[in-house]
């Protein structure tokens, strides 16, 4: 993990920078935004940016957003000022840490706003899946090209990291595109880069993502969803290997290897004329497919075990016993959002369990005798409960309740997610994991929040 620092490091910033060192990560530093910005642009990759509070944030922010670089922003500052947090949030940041640092808090925030795959559990009981680990491990030390198939949820970008990280470019970079995230018309200068004044809106020399994986692996994930005329440029530089930014003269080689990765049945997009076949087989050198959740149910008990412990951990809960009737249910789910769906399955029942044990009632399965709203309701009634007491010991949890009576589904949802806010400083990292949502889902959440206020004046 890379951390790119802006300000001066020094005090507290430097005690912060070592326990980040200890976590594994390692530390960049640019003494304004200005040189910040230039080290993104070429080509310096970091997985999260801290930033001085009082610097300016909202600029560093749009500079960003100009030249399409999304990166997880941290404010930080000395103690845990709420004013300069919030506005540091309103500026564009994902999270503030104060200052002196606390170690948990520090792996906390680097944990959620890079979303490191702690999850990632490359062990299986499943005979299919075990072959697919075994020959995965076995292929990673070469240089072969290779392309990861499977329905969403099932866990390819875990993979494509296992092999990175079981390679010989493993003290590299592992850069990812997502192709299906990015318009047609900039995913070409995503790539490959681009020379000031190449286009409009061009305003400085941007350095692509194969040049920022040089020497380490490109991760191009859902690859089906490129146009096919942006697939003859990614040929080419397959087979040449050497790119040329839009608007330049000069080829730059690379040297790299490429992991794959679609949801789509990549022969039969050939055979529609969505995808050249001439790049399957420059990315179709080894093929991992990998299973769906429902056709290798031996391994939902351990994937359960281990989420409930790892998100009793992050909320500082003692781990809840799954019963035999939660692991029955979760058996006999379709999981349709395989892997992914089971982990937020099990988040989701950590923080509604019943009085340390997850039953059928606090797994909340759509389409089960457990989807009950009781159990997020309890939920809800004890976080207005727990936030109503810091302010009015005297106010029982009924009238708390009653509070809620006819307010709309939206108007719980933002009362709950501002309360829990302020419970915990506006820390977002802790909010999330009490609420039960990603770090993101919360960012959008506040800034529809912001965007209604300033629509309605």
């Amino acid at each position: 993990m890379r951390v790119l620092v802006i300000g001066k490091i020094e005090s507290e910033v430097s005690v912060a920078c070592k326990i980040a060192m200890s976590k594994g990560a390692k530390i960049i530093n640019a003494e304004t935004p200005d040189k910040a910005f230039e080290k993104l642009l070429e080509g310096s990759g970091a997985e999260v940016v801290l930033i001085d509070v009082l610097e300016d944030i909202a600029s560093f922010v749009a500079s960003l957003k100009r030249e399409r670089i999304t990166i997880p922003i941290v404010a930080y500052g000395i103690n845990a000022d709420s004013k300069m947090a919030a506005a540091a949030i309103r500026a564009g940041a994902d999270e503030y840490l104060p200052l002196p640092p606390e170690e948990d808090l520090i792996a906390a925030i680097l944990e959620q706003v890079t979303n490191e795959d702690n999850k990632a559990i490359i062990t299986s009981l499943s005979p299919q899946m075990h072959g697919l680990i075994q020959l995965a491990e076995r292929i990673a030390p070469s240089d072969a090209n290779v392309l990861i198939t499977g329905e969403s949820g099932t866990g390819k970008e875990i993979f494509a990291k296992f092999i990175h990280n079981k390679s010989s470019r493993k003290k590299e970079k592992l850069v990812s595109v997502n192709c299906a995230a990015i318009p047609d018309n900039l995913l070409e200068s995503e790539l490959f880069g681009h020379e000031k004044g190449s286009f409009t809106g061009a305003l400085n020399r941007r350095i692509g993502k194969f040049e920022e994986s040089h020497n380490g692996t490109l991760l191009l994930d859902e690859i089906s969803e490129m146009d096919i005329r942006l697939q003859a440029k990614l040929l080419r530089a397959i087979q040449e290997r050497e790119i040329t930014r839009i608007g330049g003269n000069n080829p730059v080689k690379i040297n790299l290897r490429i992991i794959a990765t679609s949801n789509k049945e990549l022969k039969k997009e050939v055979q529609e004329g969505k995808f050249r076949e001439d790049l399957l087989f420059r990315l179709n050198v080894i093929h991992l497919n990998l299973i769906p959740l429902r056709e290798r149910r031996a391994d939902i008990k351990q994937f359960a075990e281990h989420f409930a412990d790892k998100y009793s951990k992050s909320n500082g809960m003692k781990t809840p016993q799954i019963t035999p009737e939660a692991l029955e249910t979760l058996n006999n789910y379709h999981w349709t959002g395989n892997v992914r769906e089971l982990e937020n399955t099990m988040h989701r029942a950590v923080l509604l369990n019943n009085d340390g044990k997850i039953d059928k009632t606090s797994l909340l399965l759509e389409g089960s005798d457990s989807n009950s709203s009781a159990p997020l309701l309890n939920f809800i009634n004890e976080q207005n409960s727990f936030n109503s007491s810091q302010q009015n010991n005297n106010q029982s949890s009924e009238e708390t309740m009653d509070s809620l009576v006819g307010k709309t589904v939206g108007e719980v949802e933002k009362q709950l997610i501002m309360k829990t806010l302020g419970s915990v400083s506006g820390n977002r990292s802790k909010a999330a994991n009490i609420l039960g949502i990603s770090i993101r889902t919360l960012h959008n959440k506040l800034r529809e929040y912001e965007d209604k206020i300033a629509s309605n004046g």
